[in-house]
């Protein structure tokens, strides 16, 4: 149970992780010198696009966004998946 709470935080940080690098994050939680005063964690979010900006991919901040997030959760399940094997389920699982 302490395991699937564990896992459960992880990929609830991972996804808050994702959305703050997004154009999505609506919160201003910390100064504006940036989380543990780097300037580069800036309040607002919206990493992506400053990253791109200047580039010829900075239209296209949104489909990076997409694809980087489903790689990123989908190596974590596998991860997961390699870490915690399901167990089996057998014919007396079900009676």
């Amino acid at each position: 149970m302490i395991g699937h709470v564990l896992k459960l935080a992880l990929v609830a940080l991972i996804g808050a992780a994702l959305i703050y690098v997004s154009r999505f994050w609506g919160f201003a939680l910390w100064g504006r010198e940036g989380l543990f005063g780097i300037q580069e964690l800036r309040p607002q979010g919206d990493l992506i696009a400053r990253w791109l900006r200047g580039t010829d991919f900075r239209p296209f901040d949104l489909i990076i966004w997409v694809v980087a997030g489903f790689l990123i959760l989908t190596w974590v399940q596998k991860l997961f998946d390699r870490l915690f094997p399901a167990e089996p389920h057998t014919e007396e699982d079900a009676e």
